[in-house]
């Protein structure tokens, strides 16, 4: 069975809560009308009346100052016992006692409880006869002690709940948190994906339009030849468009939606380069010792096809490309090399570099981009797809 306390406050708690003053008020009342009972002593006498409402009604403050009311009442108290005259109101002190155990540091708390249990001694030496005075003290002690333990209870009880509010608050927070991260994280994959598929296909399609418009008078089948690539270009990239816009709608997925390019398709996007009028050599070396996973050829597709498209854009007329895949151990080398005349120009720009790079990064690599001592520019980067072990050398 569960020991953790009932999270539910009960109705008297729960009245405290919205009408503290109310429930203070109660109290008062109760000690004073169980005062005008009487006693085995006969009537009350006016001073029975005097320290009794003065003895209750500082506990009307006793939420804002818990300690100055327990000092309030215990002096009067000390008057009454002093005065000979017994009173039901010192039961408020009881309730005092209560209240500093329950807002107030344990140190506080036995000094209050201290301080009763001399009053009890007091009040059992002065009013307890001789033969009910052991069993007067026991009473009395135990409804101190009671008063001290349900008020460090109640306190206990409150820093639990507190804590238990706080630590789900921070968790609410860690989660809201991280739910911003992944959605960050969700809009920078979106946003390389997008700039991958248009920056790319629109490039093509440029070359092409443009190769078209100035083969359109003295050679039209050309012209024509490559108007029909500009338009399956632009097919292939609206279906790559829907692919991607299509995993963010809600519902089912579709049953026409390809999968995410990989290394079969580099060749295809060389045929693509090629007849935009760049010509573009494709090698490669070496086999994969297992198959690679997806997200690497992913991320080298997409490499191969941003260093092609910034090499259409920046590297001037008669240039020439080259891709080179390298498989080694458990590494894949991907290389693109151009013969561009414009060297100097920002043959990768910043959104396409740091792209490039945060694809190389998921897979243990870095992205090598920049001019060529001989002219042109390269792009070299190094994908790791079968790391070892942690903890684990590699064998020399």
């Amino acid at each position: 069975m569960s020991t953790s306390p009932d999270p539910r406050p009960t109705r008297l708690a729960r009245l405290g809560a919205r009408r503290p003053w109310a429930v203070d008020t109660l109290i008062v009342l109760a000690i004073v009308g169980l005062g005008t009972l009487h006693g085995p002593d006969g009537p009350r006498g006016p001073g029975h009346w005097i320290f009794t409402v003065g003895l209750a009604l500082p506990l009307l403050f006793r939420r804002r100052w818990p300690v100055g009311v327990f000092t309030v009442i215990a002096v009067i108290a000390l008057a009454q016992w002093a005065a000979d005259i017994r009173a039901f109101g010192d039961s408020a002190l009881l309730v005092a006692l209560y209240t500093v155990a329950a807002t107030r540091p344990l140190r506080l708390t036995l000094a209050a409880a201290a301080v009763v249990e001399v009053g009890v001694v007091l009040a059992v030496m002065r009013w307890a006869a001789d033969r009910d005075g052991i069993n007067a003290f026991v009473a009395l002690s135990g409804l101190t002690v009671a008063a001290t333990v349900l008020g460090i209870n109640v306190r206990h009880r409150r820093a639990l709940l507190a804590s238990l509010q706080e630590r789900a608050d921070r968790l609410e927070h860690e989660r809201d948190q991280q739910g911003r991260l992944s959605a960050a994280a969700e809009r920078s994959r979106i946003a390389r994906e997008m700039h991958d598929i248009v920056a790319h296909n629109l490039s093509v399609m440029i070359a092409l339009a443009d190769g078209a418009s100035y083969a359109v008078g003295d050679a039209p089948d050309r012209a024509e030849a490559a108007m029909r690539n500009v338009s399956r270009t632009g097919r292939q990239a609206l279906t790559e468009m829907r692919r991607l816009l299509g995993v963010l709608r809600e519902g089912p997925a579709s049953d026409d939606r390809a999968p995410q390019p990989g290394l079969g398709q580099v060749d295809l996007l060389v045929e693509q380069v090629r007849a935009a009028g760049l010509p573009t050599a494709y090698t490669v070396a070496g086999t994969p010792h297992e198959p690679p996973p997806a997200g690497l050829q992913l991320a080298a597709y997409r490499i191969v096809q941003e260093a092609l498209t910034n090499t259409l854009k920046h590297a001037g007329p008669g240039a020439e490309a080259t891709v080179s895949l390298t498989w080694e151990r458990d590494r894949l080398a991907v290389e693109i090399r151009d013969s561009g005349l414009l060297a100097d120009a920002p043959a990768v720009d910043g959104g396409g570099l740091r792209g490039m790079r945060e694809r190389a990064a998921v897979y243990d690599g870095t992205v090598e981009a920049g001019p060529q001592p001989g002219g042109g520019w390269r792009v070299r980067t190094v994908l790791a797809y079968a790391p070892a072990p942690v903890g684990v050398e590699a064998p020399a």
